[in-house]
């Protein structure tokens, strides 16, 4: 994987395609960023065979389909993706699809575009997995075209980044070099993310930012996640709410509950946000950005815990506490109702 990174550097895209002998690309984008699709579209020039701009939230089996039939039927020989989180999963599904090679423009701070997970959803379930496939060849990083971010998106993203990283730092599998790419990708978000709420226009801020999402995404791609990843991969599929607003408001009731069975995980955390109390801080910023007081206002109820009970005790994964059947209700419940967090021993 090769990184491009800095303003303005979205002008070597056409080098990076010419680099990998790529000359029908197809630019996958969605509606809501048409001019940075228009933009890509305008620098690769006759490499562009046409586009496809439906991307969806949690990656809907049926739009995967759709974009590998218009991969197919323009003959396209890759794929340029360009946004958030949900452009770059649709990139990864269609690379693992077709075997077709895809560059990485990130317009958020989500980190995805690092990770070799790919993730589907399909009849109320998304399933995930690993595969080196997905990697993008090339990830183009322009903090120039993160500035018309809204302030709430930037923050809400850059929370989903951290919490790849606080996962990463009490994984089964962490390494001195993830964990140190862990504390300083949460230092750099978590420096960066209220400048970017104040002032969206901040250019230095926004190259932290994408420095910082650019380091957790490293640690999600290279450890393995624990209970605040399956509970959001959970609410996101068979509920569809929306990603980074729920790893936003579930983060501080995790990390409530894991980091006191963690306490190299809880030090780094602690360094990281400057503070004693990591979840009260995660619960602050999640607040500044503007997420939802709770998951009861995106829409879930209490009668669908049973479900999301049921499939997180469904198969065993790692975490670094023990999980029992009623802690974790509690926790749910308490993100259901927007209880005031507090750790828990």
């Amino acid at each position: 994987m090769r990184v491009v990174f800095g303003a303005g550097r979205v002008a070597e895209l056409p080098a990076e395609a010419d680099r990998f002998g790529l000359d029908r690309l197809v630019v996958v984008g969605t509606p809501g960023r048409a001019e940075d699709v228009k933009l890509v579209s305008t620098l690769l020039g006759r490499r562009v065979a046409g586009h496809f701009e439906d991307a969806r939230m949690h990656v809907p089996a049926s739009v995967v389909r759709a974009a590998c039939e218009e991969v197919g039927r323009l003959g396209a020989d890759g794929c340029v993706a360009i946004g958030g989180g949900s452009v770059i999963g649709l990139g990864k599904a269609v690379a693992r699809r077709t075997g077709l090679p895809v560059i990485v423009v990130p317009t958020t701070y989500s980190g995805s575009e690092m990770t070799p997970i790919w993730g589907i959803t399909e009849d109320g379930r998304k399933r995930t997995g690993r595969d080196i496939g997905v990697l993008p060849r090339s990830v183009v990083y322009d903090p120039e075209l993160t500035r018309r971010l809204p302030p709430r998106v930037s923050g809400l993203s850059g929370l989903n980044a951290i919490a790849h990283a606080m996962e990463a730092l009490y994984a089964p599998d962490a390494s001195p070099v993830t964990s140190l790419m862990a504390e300083e990708g949460t230092r750099a978000l978590a420096t960066a993310l209220p400048i970017l709420i104040d002032e969206p226009g901040d250019l230095p801020a926004r190259t932290l930012a994408l420095r910082g999402s650019w380091l957790c995404g490293l640690c999600l791609g290279q450890t393995t996640m624990s209970l605040h990843h399956k509970l959001c991969h959970i609410l996101g599929g068979t509920f569809d709410l929306p990603h980074a607003e729920t790893h936003s408001i579930l983060m501080p009731y995790v990390a409530a509950f894991n980091l006191p069975a963690a306490p190299a995980a809880d030090a780094a955390m602690s360094r990281a946000l400057g503070v004693a109390a990591p979840a009260s801080e995660l619960a602050r910023l999640g607040a500044l950005a503007g997420a939802a007081p709770s998951l009861g206002e995106l829409g879930l109820a209490e009668s669908d815990l049973d479900e999301v009970m049921r499939q997180v005790f469904s198969q065993p994964y790692a975490n670094p506490r023990r999980l029992w059947p009623d802690e974790v209700r509690g926790l749910l419940l308490a993100a259901l109702r927007g209880t005031p967090v507090q750790a828990s021993g």
